[in-house]
């Protein structure tokens, strides 16, 4: 007897933990987190620099950003000083209430350019008509844009498509024409039900509906730019058939490529056992578990899972991915290229997830634009 309870206790608490990792991973889009706090301003010669605690994403190469908590943003280069506690980033420029203060608390980010005029391009707002509602989208078009290629942006799990910009700048380098999305409840798109994220399966309809609408204002050959979920999203499209002439590229930055490993990194991120993850299976993939933490239908976390269907990819990718990324693992990017070898081309840089742009931006540009060119030249 007293083992069957042991037992009862045991499987509760498992389903306990698989329903908050579920809940977690799916919730609906919160503020973001202040947890950054601005130590000293340095006033030099070649320009401001800030003093932030030395952390990992702190002390990261390359170039980043600081949201500030009562408004403002600020765009930082690179570290010029660092010891034991703290490290010191130079100033490159800082948006309108972007006055840094000691004291003031910021969020770290890699989201670069706050809209595309920040990224020095023009756009124009546009709908895209989707079955839940409008779906606000930047529409830009590079100066003597003279074909009918385009590229469409699909931004991650909880990032706004401010984001993507990174590389709809690259796209506008190379004289595409670029659709920046938005998608059910990304907080900027429709908000439907619950506002939870079905993981990429809902929301890919939505960015099937700004394919159409690309292809309804012109567009021949379309690359599809993913960005972690939105790379997971972009795979699900490119593989329909009613796209099979359309979409001629993938380019994906940190791709969810396998559901089920991403959950299980994603707990050892947060410091429990990997193997916890999948207790957070059966409230995604059954249809009652599922509407037990607030969605409207299961997802189907194995169409995700890119390893098991290496066969079916039939879109070239190239994929960019962190080395250091502790959210998509970056092995899973590696089997799927020694599986398919013929389809995905992989770029490893010294980032965590989604930053390798930022840790690298020339090198990021120079590989896109190399990778286009086939396009271009076809």
């Amino acid at each position: 007897m007293a083992a069957a309870g042991l037992g009862l206790a045991v499987a509760a608490g498992a389903a306990g933990l698989g329903f908050a990792i579920a809940r977690k991973l799916t919730a609906p889009l919160s503020g973001r987190i202040f947890s950054l706090t601005i130590r000293d301003i340095l006033r030099r010669a070649d320009g401001d620099a800030v003093v932030l605690d030395l952390t990992p994403a702190t002390a990261a190469p390359g170039i980043y950003s600081l949201w500030l908590e009562d408004g403002g943003w600020v765009r930082l280069g690179r570290v010029i000083d660092q010891d034991a506690a703290t490290v010191t980033r130079l100033v490159e420029s800082a948006a309108p209430n972007g006055a840094l203060r000691v004291g003031r608390h910021a969020s770290w980010s890699g989201i670069y350019y706050r809209d595309p005029e920040d990224a020095g391009l023009e756009a124009e707002d546009v709908i895209v008509e989707t079955a839940v509602g409008p779906a606000p989208a930047w529409l830009i078009r590079p100066a003597g844009n003279t074909t009918n290629d385009w590229a469409i942006h699909i931004h991650g799990l909880a990032s706004p498509r401010a984001g993507t910009l990174r590389g709809a700048k690259v796209a506008a380098d190379v004289g595409l024409v670029s659709l920046v999305v938005t998608y059910r409840n990304d907080g900027e798109g429709p908000t439907v039900g619950s506002g939870r994220s079905t993981l990429g399966a809902k929301e890919a309809e939505d960015v099937r509906a700004a394919v159409r609408f690309a292809i309804a204002h012109g567009a021949e050959r379309i690359v599809l730019f993913g960005w972690s979920m939105g790379g997971a999203i972009a795979l699900q499209v490119a593989t329909d058939r009613e796209f099979d002439h359309v979409i001629d590229r993938l380019i994906l930055d940190s791709p969810v490529l396998d559901w089920h490993e991403t959950i299980a990194a994603n707990c050892a991120r947060v410091g429990l056992p990997r193997q916890v993850g999948v207790l957070a299976s059966p409230w995604l993939q059954l249809n009652l578990l599922a509407c037990a933490i607030g969605l409207s239908s299961s997802v189907p976390l194995d169409s995700f899972n890119w390893i098991a269907r290496a066969s079916a990819l039939s879109v070239p990718a190239l994929v960019f991915h962190g080395e250091a990324d502790t959210s998509s693992p970056p092995a899973v990017a590696r089997h799927l290229t020694q599986l398919r070898p013929d389809m995905v081309q992989l770029e490893t840089f010294l980032a965590e997830h989604t930053l390798a742009w930022n840790s690298d931006p020339e090198r990021w540009a120079r590989l896109a634009n190399e990778w286009l060119a086939a396009m271009r030249a076809a």
